[in-house]
């Protein structure tokens, strides 16, 4: 067989994984992207392994350390991937690109409504107009009662 048929067959298959990489945006379709470009490389490692008439096979053996690390890459990324789905509820990339990128006005919002609400539940007081009165154990209680009721042991005080 003549070495340009594998050869075109590796381009377009790269080229293929490639636009799925750069297109997609759901992180599994792009873990499949990123599949496709890695057979596409041991296509052409084998192909030319066989054209060279390599003796010592070195193509070929290159081929299955790039396909068990092609295993490791989809066992650990699918493990990321339904990690983050269970806790944003999408594998959206552009939304987990999203949450490295904030303003640093908003984010400094944030961390002093955080501050000052914990001030005002722990009883530190502000001249904000924020209650001075300290948080009860009745409150406490009623916080971890209920986080404890969507769990096996809900009902059960802990020893």
């Amino acid at each position: 067989m003549h070495l340009a048929y594998p050869a075109t067959l590796a381009v377009l298959l790269f080229c293929v994984g490639l636009y799925g990489v750069l297109a997609r945006r759901n992180a599994i379709l792009v873990l499949m992207a990123v599949e496709l470009m890695l057979n596409a490389v041991n296509l052409n490692l084998v192909t030319f392994d066989v054209w060279l008439r390599d003796t010592l096979h070195a193509g070929q053996a290159l081929t299955l350390f790039t396909i068990a690390i092609a295993a490791a890459e989809i066992g650990i990324g699918l493990a990321i991937v339904l990690l983050v789905y269970r806790n944003r509820g999408s594998s959206d990339v552009d939304r987990l690109r999203d949450l490295n990128e904030r303003d640093g006005a908003e984010a400094e919002a944030e961390a002093e409504a955080e501050t000052g609400a914990d001030a005002g539940v722990r009883g530190g007081g502000s001249r904000e107009g924020k209650s001075l009165a300290p948080a009860t154990d009745n409150d406490a209680d009623s916080g971890s009662d209920q986080a404890r009721q969507g769990s096996p042991d809900a009902g059960r005080r802990p020893a």
